[in-house]
């Protein structure tokens, strides 16, 4: 249980429990000055584990979409718990998406290696193949521009990876680690 004044974050959850195949949903209460935290069991409205000392387990870990390991269990950061908890993590933690094109997957592992690097944790990863009707989709608003036909043949000649990344100010951090979107000032 808090004490008065302690500082605590609300988190809900899901865990895949192999054994019944089927997803059970807790929020977990973080207390990061001690860094111990505890689980409550949603359906069944019970305290599912008392407060404990997870030292492997810190605030940078919790945002929408992360996974946390608590006792061997791998959770999945579904939501926030409460309206403080929102409200201190959606002003500063924000996404922002990545993508590799064509020309530069086979160097993915500088790119994630410069990525991690820079303080930016990777949500989802997914490597696909555009093809001309997803690239007219994607870049729709260059539709009709003199260089789309080279851009929409670039993009589809390979594979992509496209990335959402979390940080904090994540978009001005991203922009300012890619550098200037012009070429020509690049």
């Amino acid at each position: 249980m808090a004490t008065l004044g302690e500082e605590t974050y609300k988190f809900e959850v899901d865990w895949y429990d192999p054994q019944a195949c089927v997803i059970r949903k807790y929020r977990v209460l973080y207390y990061p000055v001690t860094k111990t935290l505890e689980m409550f069991d949603i359906k069944n409205q019970r305290m599912f584990l008392k407060r404990t000392e997870v030292p492997t387990v810190t605030l940078d870990d919790f945002f929408v979409g992360s996974q946390v390991t608590i006792l061997a269990r791998v959770l999945k950061v579904t939501d926030y718990g409460d309206v403080h908890t929102r409200s201190k993590f959606e002003v500063t933690r924000q996404r922002t998406f990545a993508m590799i094109k064509p020309d530069a997957y086979q160097h993915m592992g500088k790119i994630i290696d410069a990525i991690s690097a820079n303080g930016f944790k990777i949500n989802k990863l997914k490597m696909s193949r555009f093809n001309q009707n997803s690239v007219s989709e994607f870049y729709k608003e260059h539709i009709g521009k003199p260089f789309f036909g080279n851009l929409s043949s670039h993009m589809a000649s390979d594979v992509v990876v496209g990335m959402e990344l979390i940080n904090d100010d994540a978009v001005a951090k991203w922009r300012q680690v890619i550098g200037p979107t012009n070429t020509q000032n690049a």
